[in-house]
């Protein structure tokens, strides 16, 4: 007895110290159950849908299997895919970094990756994970030291699956189903349902052809559905469903005109259901329960961080998404849009949402969101929809796809689901608006994104290295400054000159002020900027598409002539393209349009693939104008053959379209 009370209170305390300090020393992290055993994750994608499945009370969809797995999990209204268009989505997707900060937001382009930034399976496998993929990949960027794109995954093809992992070794799989894709719309397909109980969208003319797409579009989306639904039921037979975390989603909106490639909730905007197993859902996000609705934000630049946040590893600093699940859990307060080159045609714009208001700025107003894409228009509503426009036989809300572009647009979505009343004009809009904008611009300087440098340049100027680490250079890529001249060239407000007063003598003489101050800039992103500027204003003057030049376009060209000029002739690429594009267009000489023909088609000829798109994308807006067979001749010997990467599968079309114009 006497050494029970000797020994028995030694013995409680180091019993205690053991209970309090176990967790240091358990093998289980919070990815895991009291089993030790981290989760299974499953990713059932699909290309080009928005959210126009049963769970989401859109009226006529048929989509039983995913009102299911919704019913069992939870439902984003707020989820946005960072770019209307699939290689760049996929690459934010796979690397957790924007693809405007990787120089790899132009659709059909592949940029080196620095050496920091890894393909999220890398981490999922070293974190005992057996990542496969079926099967897509078409990401814009690679790792250096091995240029495959399967490179990361353990299996990347069209057998790829989780069955062929070590016993109890945790999996991560994707199964994406292409029967959605826009290119399965315009497809021989016999529809099942009535066309005319198809809703068409308002932005849309409600015509047989159109509802015909969409009708066929929410098939497709049934028999994705059912794909899904053998998935899953594969995966409750494996006796898995309840150790695996599932996700579904689309890589951005539908395949229809006005939806993909358009950086509005319509082209970003995807359904985004999750899944989690009683066991995990200490991982789910905030507020998660069975038959749920989330309004939190989902950026796809977040899926990466998620992911390693699930399986308890902590997301690198260089990944720049915001894990919405697992240990490392967080919320934002907006999501971020990005529309750049599409395939043949080039563009900048970007936009922000914070789920209620989608606010966009246009970087080039004189580039309409309707510009003559040869693929989008392979689908027959592109086609009627642009027969409708031209034959004047539509309303303004279904004709702005065809003309200019504002400077900005302001949407509630609460309100105006379609986003065709545009209120960034509107007073009682302006603190919403100027909040919107600020959260904009803010991300673009944080994320340095690098697509305020026009593309040939970015490539030519990053040399050995790649985009990001040029961007993340100052000296090399001083964003504030060239995003300052961006903004201020393309305020239709801002000026070119003015004259202004002397020394209070009575004596008067010219001042440079604005845009004729950046043309004189040393940075050549800020000359390039400025004649932009120029280019957007002489457009103004020409029709509602800038390709009807009048008697005002005359006279502005007239006395900018000296600056255009001046542009002309100046050492950059870039600065020269834009300059010979308005002598081109604009010009009021024969010579005028010679002389811009015989720059482009001499840049056409570079060996570099980003020049030489270009310049040709430049000579296609004017080529109606050069009757010289031989130019035509100078274009058939012109060919996207010669350069290696996906960019030389842009120029056939554009190339094609420009000798139609000049025969």
């Amino acid at each position: 007895m006497p050494i029970m009370k000797t020994i028995l209170p030694s013995v409680l305390c180091v019993l205690s110290a053991l209970l309090f300090y176990s967790p240091l020393f358990a093998e289980e992290t919070p990815a895991e159950t009291s089993t030790g055993k981290k989760p299974n994750i499953l990713w059932l994608t699909c290309e080009d849908i928005g959210r126009h499945l049963g769970c989401y009370d859109f009226p006529t969809a048929q989509t039983p299997n995913l009102d299911k797995l919704a019913q069992r999990g939870m439902k984003f209204m707020h989820a946005w895919s960072n770019y209307p268009v699939c290689a760049p989505a996929r690459t934010t997707i796979i690397t957790g970094c924007y693809s405007a900060a990787l120089g790899a937001e132009q659709m059909r382009s592949y940029v080196p990756l620095p050496k920091e930034v890894k393909m999220y399976p890398h981490y999922l496998r070293q974190a005992g994970y057996y990542c496969t993929n079926n099967n897509k990949t078409d990401y814009n960027a690679y790792n250096q030291d091995d240029r495959r794109e399967i490179s990361c995954w353990d299996v990347s093809n069209k057998n790829a699956h989780w069955k062929n992992r070590k016993d109890g070794q945790p999996f991560f799989a994707i199964f994406n189903f292409v029967v959605t894709h826009e290119s399965q719309i315009r497809n021989e397909h016999k529809l099942k349902r009535n066309p005319d109980l198809t809703p068409v969208p308002k932005y849309h003319p409600n015509v047989p052809e159109i509802r015909r797409d969409w009708t066929q579009y929410h098939e497709r989306i049934t028999e994705m559905d059912a794909m899904c639904g053998e998935k899953l039921k594969e995966l409750d037979e494996a006796g898995l469903t309840e150790d695996t975390i599932v996700f579904f989603f689309g890589d951005h909106g539908s395949g229809m005109p006005r939806n993909k490639r358009t950086p509005l909730d319509c082209g970003l905007g995807v359904p985004f259901l999750v899944y989690f197993p009683p066991k995990y859902q200490h991982l789910a996000p905030e507020g998660y329960k069975a038959d749920g609705t989330s309004g939190q934000l989902i950026s796809f630049v977040d899926l990466a961080p998620t992911l390693l946040s699930i399986a308890g590893v902590e997301p690198p600093a260089v990944m720049q998404g915001i894990p919405f699940a697992g240990k490392y859990a967080n919320k934002r307060d907006y999501v971020f849009g990005f529309r750049g080159r599409m395939d043949e045609r080039a563009d900048l714009v970007r936009s922000v949402s914070d789920g209620r208001y989608v606010y966009v700025r246009n970087y080039h107003p004189e580039i309409f969101y309707g510009s003559r894409n040869d693929y989008m228009f392979q689908t027959r509503s592109t086609q009627v929809w642009r027969e409708l426009y031209d034959a004047k036989k539509l309303p303004p809300e279904q004709s702005f796809f065809w003309k200019l572009k504002p400077i900005e647009e302001l949407y509630d979505l609460r309100n105006d689901k379609d986003e065709i009343n545009n209120l960034a004009d509107k007073p009682e809009y302006s603190e919403i608006k100027q909040r919107l904008k600020t959260a904009l611009r803010e991300n673009i300087l944080k994320i340095r994104d690098v697509h305020f440098m026009p593309e040939n340049m970015l490539h030519a100027r990053f040399g050995d290295s790649t985009p990001w680490e040029f961007g993340h250079n100052e000296k090399q890529y001083p964003l504030e400054k060239i995003l300052d001249a961006a903004e201020m060239a393309t305020d239709r407000n801002f000026p070119i000159a003015r004259s202004i007063s002397g020394d209070g003598t009575g004596r008067r003489f010219w001042g440079m002020t604005g845009i004729s101050v950046l043309s004189l800039d040393t940075e050549p992103a800020v000359r390039y900027w400025a004649i932009t500027g120029m280019l957007l204003r002489l457009a103004d003057t020409a029709g509602e598409d800038g390709t009807q030049p009048t008697e005002k376009t005359a006279a502005l060209f007239a006395r900018w002539k000296r600056l255009i000029e001046d542009a002309f002739n100046d050492n950059d690429v870039s600065v020269q393209i834009v300059a010979a594009e308005i002598l081109g267009r604009y010009g009021d000489t024969e010579s005028d349009v010679r002389r811009a023909a015989v720059l482009l088609l001499q840049h056409a000829a570079s060996d570099s693939p980003y020049t030489a798109w270009y310049a040709l994308e430049a000579f296609d807006r004017f080529a109606f104008r050069c009757k010289d067979k031989g130019f035509n001749e100078q274009i058939e010997k012109l060919n996207g053959d010669k350069f290696e990467g996906k960019i030389g599968a842009v120029f056939p079309k554009i190339i094609e379209s420009i000798r139609k114009q000049i025969l």
